[in-house]
C-alpha cells in the first residue's frame, strides 16, 4: 500500500472500532516482563536433539527455532545453551515469534562447528556464552567484509561478483563467485536447426546485513542476471543468502531465481561459478567428487601412480591421500626426469542428468577430446579442486533429486581452476516451460467447463504460464587450508544432503501450546494403535511412491500426485487435474502434523522437501497472479485456477517457525497484502450466474479458503512483529464474521480492500465442501484460543457443529440445509464442537463420521498394499489402488485431531 492508502485505512479501522484488548505489533515488541498474564516461574527448558539422531560429524553451523508456552518469557530474554555434561554451548538467540500479550512464543538459535557438539542440548532462560571467535562484520566502502575467525570474506555491493573474495590465513582461497545463466533462443525439437546461446551473469543490485553475529552473520544479495557481449537485457531476478558461523570456514548459501522468461526464452543452463587461484605443483593438485555410500573419486592433475615406472610407495601414497609429496629429487629419478610428459587433467564434470544416472568425465584441456571416468546412479553433488595449499570445496543439496544438474572444473591445470556448480545442467536438454497442449479448443469457459468434466483439468487460454515461479536451491562452500581427507569429504558430502538440524522433542512443542489441537503419538489402546499404525502406513506408502515412481527433477522434487490409475497401475501423471497434487486439501499440513507429533526425522525430510517446492514452485512471486497459487495440473503452473488456497501461508508457517528459515519468511510476507489478488483476478468467474465485477470497495471473497488464507498470512506477519495492518486486517474480519448473522456459514461476504473490513449485512447460507480443508479448521482453532472472543468462537463453533449435523438439525436452526459430503475430513471439526460445548453425543458423532469414511477411508478400506512386476509395470513397485492423496491428508488430519480432542470418546474402536 502507498502511505496514503495505509492512513486511509489505519482511520477506517478505528472509525470501526476494533474491539480487541490486545497490544498491537509495536506493543508486543517492546513489552518485557510487565506484560500482563505472565505465568510464575521460568519455563521448562526444551532439550534438543539433532534431528537425525547421533552426532554429526560435519556441520556448517545450525539454526532451530524453539516455542514457549503463553506468558512464560519476556522479550529481550537470553538463553543458555549446553551440552547434557553440562558443557556450555555458545548461542546467539532471536526472537522469531511473539504471543498477543507481548510474551515470546517462538525463538530462533544458532550454533557454530566450532562449539561443542554432542548428541543432547539443555536450552532455557539464562546468560548465552560468549564464542572464542565471534563473527566481524564490517562495510568498507562498497564492501562488506565478513571475518569468521577462520576466514574472511569480501563481499562486493554491486557489479557481476557476489563473493570478491576469501582469504583463509592471509591467502586467497576463492575469487569472483558469481551467478552464470545460458540462454537459447528455440527448444530443440525435430528439425529446429541452429539456436543461439547467448550467457548472462550477475548483477548485485542490493546487499543487506540481516544478521551481524556474534555467532551467525546473514547477508542478502538481490539482483537480475545481464547479458554479456552483447546487448543490456537483463533477466531472472535473484535472490542470494549468506551465512556465516564463528570461528568456522564454511559458507551455506541459499540461492533463489524468479523466471520471468518470455515464449522465446529457453534456459540452457543456470548455475554458481568461483575461481580458486591453483599454486602448488600439478601432482600436488587434487580433484575430489563425491559418490555413492560415502564414496569418492580422487585424482590428482598430475597423477604419479599407475606409470610405467614407480615413483616409489611413499610418493604414491601421499598423492592418493591428498597429501604434500616430498621432493622429486628423492623419487626414482626414471620418473622425475619424465614428469612433463605426463598428462595434467585440467577439466573435470560430473553429470547428474536423471535420479538414477551419473557420469564423469575429464580432458586435459580444451580443444581436446573427453574421456570417461566412471559413472553411477546417485551423486550426492560435493566437489572439491585445490592442493596441498588449500582451496575449495562446494556441495549442492539434493543434488539428484533436483536433476538435471552438474558440476564442472576447469582450468584445473592453469594459474587458476573455475568451479561450476550448475543447478540446471548445460549437458541436458534446455529448460522448456511451454504448456503441454494447444488448448484442444476450449476458448469459451462453458468449453472450459466440458474439459473440467473429463480431465479434470481448469484450463484457460494464457494462464498456463510459468510466468513469476520460482525456486530455491541451497549450497555449503568450505574454504579449506589443505585438501581434506578422505573421511572429511565424505561427511562434507553427508552434511550437504542432510544438513544437521537441533530439533526440540515433541513433548516440548505441544506443552509450548502451539500450532492447534494435536496431541503425541498414543499406541495405549488397541483402538489408537489401530490408528497410529494406518497413519504410518500411509506416510510410509507415500515416501515409497516418492522413491518407486522418481517423483524427482527440478521443477517436481517435493511434490506428489493427486490420483491414481487402476488401470496403468500408475498415477496420473498426464492427466489434467489428476496429477501433480499442489498442495490440494492440504498434505503439508498433514506432513508437517505428523513431524510434530512424532518428532520423526523422514517425515521432516519430506515436508521440508514440499515447503520448499509448494511455497516456490506452486506459487507466482511476479506478474498479474502475483501471491497466487495454481491448482492441480500436469504442470504446477498450468491451471487457470490461480488461488490463494495454494499460496495460503498455513502450508509455510511450520518450516519458519522450526528453522526461521530467511527465505520461507519472506513467502510468508509477501503474501501479508495478497488481499490485493482478489482485484486482479475473480476466483468464479467461470461459474458466476450474476454479473460481477471486482470493485476494490465490495471485493467478493469466501469465508472459507479465501479468508481462511488471508487470516494465515496476517496472522503469521502479526506473530513475527511485522506490519501492524496484518493485525488490523485480522482482526477487523474477526470481528466481522462474527457480525453476521450466520457467522461462517454465510458463506461468503463483500470486502473493502482501502479498510480491510467486510460487509456485515449478508445474510445468505452457502456452505461448501472444500471451505474448512484448505487449512481453515487448523487457523480458526488457533485464533479461538489466541483471541478469547466468545462471539468469534460461537461463530465457529456452530460451524463446526452444523457442517455434519441431519438436514432437519440444520434447518431448524439457520433455516436451510444442506449435504455437502467430506465427512471423514469434517470430523474434527464435529469433534472440535464437541471439546468446546462438552457435549459427549457430538464426540461420538465424530468418531461414526471418522470411520464411516465418507469421501475418504471406511470400513472396507484394505490397509494393504501388493508387489507388482512383470509386464504389467515398467519397474516394480508398491501398490495400494485405493489411496488417493486428497483422502490420505485429510484422514491424516482428521485422525491426528480427533485423537488430539475427542480420543478420550474412541472406545474400542473399528
Amino acid at each position: 500500500m502507498s502511505d496514503l492508502t495505509r492512513r486511509t485505512f489505519l482511520g477506517g479501522v478505528a472509525a470501526a472500532g476494533v474491539a480487541y484488548g490486545l497490544p498491537s505489533t509495536a506493543d508486543a515488541a517492546t513489552a518485557g516482563t510487565a506484560a500482563t498474564g505472565f505465568a510464575a516461574g521460568p519455563p521448562p527448558p526444551a532439550e534438543l536433539r539433532w534431528l537425525e539422531g547421533g552426532r554429526p560429524k560435519v556441520h556448517a553451523g545450525t539454526t532451530w527455532g524453539v516455542p514457549w508456552p503463553r506468558g512464560t518469557v519476556p522479550k529481550g530474554q537470553t538463553f543458555a545453551l549446553t551440552t547434557a555434561a553440562g558443557e556450555p554451548v555458545p548461542v546467539q538467540t532471536w526472537a522469531t515469534g511473539y504471543w498477543p500479550d507481548g510474551s515470546l512464543k517462538w525463538t530462533a538459535h544458532a550454533v557454530s562447528p566450532d562449539s561443542p557438539v554432542a548428541e543432547q542440548y539443555r536450552l532455557e532462560p539464562g546468560p548465552a556464552a560468549v564464542p572464542a571467535k565471534p563473527i566481524k562484520v564490517t562495510e568498507r566502502g562498497q564492501h562488506v567484509i565478513v571475518n569468521t575467525g577462520a576466514i574472511e570474506v569480501t563481499v562486493r555491493k554491486s557489479g557481476a561478483d557476489l563473493i570478491e573474495k576469501i582469504t583463509r590465513d592471509g591467502r586467497t582461497t576463492v575469487k569472483r563467485g558469481q551467478l552464470v545463466a545460458l540462454r537459447q533462443n528455440a527448444a530443440e525439437d525435430d528439425d529446429t536447426g541452429v539456436v543461439r546461446r547467448d550467457k548472462f551473469v550477475s548483477q548485485v543490485r542490493n546487499v543487506i546485513i540481516e544478521q551481524r553475529g556474534p555467532i551467525r552473520a546473514v547477508l542478502r544479495l538481490d539482483g537480475m542476471h545481464r547479458a554479456v557481449g552483447h546487448g543490456h537485457r537483463e533477466w531472472l531476478p535473484f535472490t542470494v543468502r549468506f551465512y556465516f558461523s564463528a570461528g568456522s570456514d564454511a559458507v551455506r548459501m541459499t540461492h533463489t531465481f524468479v523466471w520471468d522468461g518470455t515464449a522465446d526464452d529457453y534456459l540452457r543452463g543456470l548455475g554458481i561459478r568461483f575461481e580458486v587461484p591453483m599454486q602448488d605443483e600439478l601432482y600436488d593438485r587434487h580433484i575430489r567428487f563425491g559418490g555413492e555410500e560415502g564414496g569418492l573419486l580422487r585424482e590428482a592433475v598430475r597423477g604419479i601412480t599407475g606409470l610405467r615406472r614407480d615413483p616409489g610407495a611413499a610418493v604414491r601414497t601421499a598423492q592418493v591421500a591428498g597429501q604434500r609429496l616430498p621432493d622429486p629429487a628423492t623419487w626414482d629419478q626414471r620418473v622425475t626426469r619424465r614428469l612433463p610428459l605426463i598428462p595434467a587433467w585440467g577439466d573435470y564434470s560430473l553429470s547428474q542428468l536423471t535420479a538414477d544416472g551419473y557420469s564423469i568425465r575429464k580432458r586435459t584441456k580444451p580443444g581436446h577430446t573427453w574421456v570417461d571416468v566412471d559413472s553411477g546412479q546417485r551423486a550426492p553433488g560435493l566437489a572439491y579442486v585445490g592442493g596441498v595449499s588449500g582451496g575449495l570445496a562446494v556441495g549442492l543439496r539434493n543434488f539428484w533429486q533436483l536433476h538435471p544438474t552438474q558440476l564442472d572444473i576447469r582450468g584445473a591445470a592453469d594459474e587458476k581452476a573455475e568451479v561450476t556448480v550448475w543447478l540446471w545442467s548445460p549437458d541436458a536438454r534446455p529448460m522448456d516451460l511451454r504448456f503441454y497442449h494447444d488448448g484442444l479448443g476450449m476458448d469459451t469457459f462453458p468449453e472450459q467447463l466440458e474439459g473440467l468434466e473429463i480431465t479434470y483439468e481448469d484450463y484457460e487460454p494464457g494462464f498456463g504460464t510459468a510466468y513469476g515461479v520460482a525456486r530455491t536451491s541451497e549450497l555449503t562452500l568450505w574454504a579449506v587450508g589443505a585438501t581434506p581427507a578422505n573421511a572429511t569429504l565424505a561427511a562434507m558430502a553427508e552434511a550437504v544432503q542432510t544438513p544437521p538440524l537441533l530439533a526440540a522433542a515433541p513433548k516440548h512443542l505441544l506443552d509450548a501450546g502451539v500450532f492447534g489441537d494435536w496431541s503425541l503419538v498414543d499406541r495405549s489402546t488397541p483402538a489408537k494403535t489401530k490408528i497410529e499404525d494406518r497413519l504410518d502406513f500411509l506416510f510410509d506408502y507415500y515416501q515409497g511412491q516418492i522413491e518407486q515412481r522418481r517423483w524427482y527433477g527440478f521443477w517436481n522434487y517435493g511434490d506428489v500426485m493427486h490420483t491414481y490409475d487402476n488401470d496403468r497401475h500408475q498415477w496420473r501423471y498426464d492427466i489434467g487435474g489428476y496429477a501433480w497434487d499442489n498442495s490440494e486439501l492440504s498434505t503439508d499440513l498433514w506432513l508437517w502434523y505428523a513431524y510434530l507429533r512424532s518428532g520423526r526425522s523422514d517425515i521432516f525430510r519430506v515436508a521440508e522437501a514440499m515447503t520448499r517446492h509448494t511455497g516456490e514452485v506452486d506459487v507466482y512471486h511476479l506478474g498479474q497472479w502475483k501471491d497466487l497459487g495454481t491448482r492441480h495440473n500436469v504442470l504446477h503452473w498450468g491451471c487457470s485456477a490461480k488461488q490463494l488456497r495454494i499460496s495460503t501461508a498455513a502450508n509455510r508457517r511450520f518450516y519458519y517457525f522450526l528453522t526461521a528459515d530467511e527465505r520461507v519468511g519472506d513467502l510468508l510476507h509477501e503474501l501479508v497484502d495478497s488481499d490485493k489478488t482478489f482485484l486482479a483476478l475473480d476466483p468464479l468467474r467461470k461459474i458466476r450466474t450474476e454479473p460481477y465485477v471486482p470493485d476494490r470497495k465490495a471485493l467478493a471473497v469466501g469465508l472459507g479458503t479465501d479468508w481462511g488464507s488471508l487470516a494465515a498470512a496476517w496472522l503469521t506477519e502479526w506473530e513475527r512483529g511485522g506490519d501492524p495492518i496484518a493485525r488490523e486486517k485480522l482482526l477487523g474480519t474477526v470481528q466481522d464474521i462474527s457480525a453476521l448473522k450466520n457467522g461462517f456459514l454465510t458463506g461468503g461476504a463483500l470486502y473493502n480492500l482501502d479498510t480491510g473490513r467486510f460487509a456485515t449485512d449478508g445474510v445468505g447460507i452457502s456452505v461448501s465442501h472444500l471451505s474448512a480443508v484448505f487449512g481453515l479448521v487448523e487457523i480458526c482453532s488457533e485464533l479461538v484460543d489466541l483471541l478469547d472472543d466468545p462471539k468469534f468462537e460461537k461463530a465457529w463453533v456452530q460451524y463446526c457443529r452444523l457442517y455434519g449435523a441431519t438436514q432437519a438439525e440444520q434447518t431448524a436452526e439457520v433455516g436451510s440445509s444442506w449435504n455437502r459430503g467430506f465427512r471423514q475430513m469434517h470430523s474434527r471439526c464435529t469433534a472440535y464442537a464437541a471439546v468446546r460445548t462438552g457435549n459427549d453425543a457430538l464426540a461420538q458423532r465424530a468418531w461414526k463420521e471418522f470411520f464411516d469414511g465418507e469421501s475418504g477411508y471406511g470400513p472396507t478400506t484394505p490397509w494393504t498394499k501388493s508387489r507388482l512386476t512383470g509386464a504389467e509395470v515398467l519397474r516394480p513397485v508398491d501398490e495400494a489402488a485405493f489411496v488417493s492423496t486428497n483422502a490420505t491428508a485429510q484422514y491424516g488430519l482428521a485422525a491426528i485431531q480427533n485423537l488430539a480432542l475427542v480420543g478420550d470418546k474412541l472406545g474400542e474402536g473399528r
